[in-house]
């Protein structure tokens, strides 16, 4: 059995300062992926005993960036999808385990006024098909921000949100074709109908306080690993970000 966590910690630094270590501590999984590290090398001092860190930093300083902490030495690490025009960002680290990648992703932002979506159409084709190309290894498992709310029971307020980023029909339906090439949210996987369980929330307007929020953060996985499916969690009762850290628990190979 196998347990894994994803969170957008919307700066490590800060995070750490919010309880971060013992809050891990006691989720105690196997492996922990970050997004939004918003560090450079060098400027954080942070160990989890037990656990290795990998660490995937964006080119430009204070923004984006990832990291993976894991109890299961990775048979091999890769950074970026090897594509030089996505890869300037730190959005991507995937470990080689023996039966399945593990790939933490945080999915560029359309931004306001919807200023990146040309860009993040096609950063969504390129990361659909660098997915379909691990599969042809191994199964993945796919973590982190992906920055869209699939269906309108993702968020509280869907059709005021509508044209917004992150609920636009174009990144709805790159969502959509990312599970019909051969994927799984998990979330959903389990709680095909469940509303008002959500991973994000605005920091303005108290909504968090009123559950206005977004399902955002996701574990998809290849669909040949259902029947290893144990369980899906989104800790919701877990602060520090404007993210909640999400789960996913899987068995093992053969278990």
């Amino acid at each position: 059995m196998k347990k894994l966590i994803s969170w957008n910690v919307n700066g490590l630094r800060a995070c750490v300062g919010k309880d971060f270590l013992p809050q891990m501590a006691a989720l105690d999984a196997d492996c922990i992926c970050i997004q939004e590290t918003k560090l450079q090398a060098g400027q954080i001092d942070i160990a989890m005993p037990g656990y290795e860190i990998y660490w995937n930093y964006a080119e430009k300083k204070g923004y984006s960036g990832t990291a993976i902490f894991t109890r299961i030495k990775p048979l091999s690490v890769q950074y970026g999808m090897g594509i030089p025009e996505h890869d300037h960002e730190g959005r991507i680290i995937r470990l080689e385990f023996e039966d399945f990648y593990l790939i933490t992703c945080y999915t560029p932002n359309s931004q306001d006024g919807l200023a990146r979506l040309s860009y993040r159409m096609e950063w969504e084709d390129a990361f659909r098909a660098y997915l379909k190309d691990c599969e042809k290894t191994k199964p993945v498992v796919v973590c982190g921000d992906l920055n869209v709310a699939h269906q309108e029971i993702d968020l509280k307020n869907p059709k005021t949100n509508r044209r917004n980023a992150g609920f636009t029909d174009e990144e709805r339906g790159k969502f959509t074709e990312l599970l019909d090439a051969g994927f799984i949210d998990t979330f959903r996987y389990f709680y095909p109908d469940r509303t008002g369980i959500y991973s994000w929330w605005s920091y303005r307007f108290k909504a968090r306080e009123k559950n206005a929020g977004w399902r955002i953060d996701y574990f998809v996985t290849s669909a040949s690993l259902a029947d290893r499916l144990v369980s899906a969690a989104i800790h919701n009762e877990i602060f520090g970000s404007d993210h909640c850290p999400v789960e996913l628990v899987l068995k093992d190979q053969g278990e």
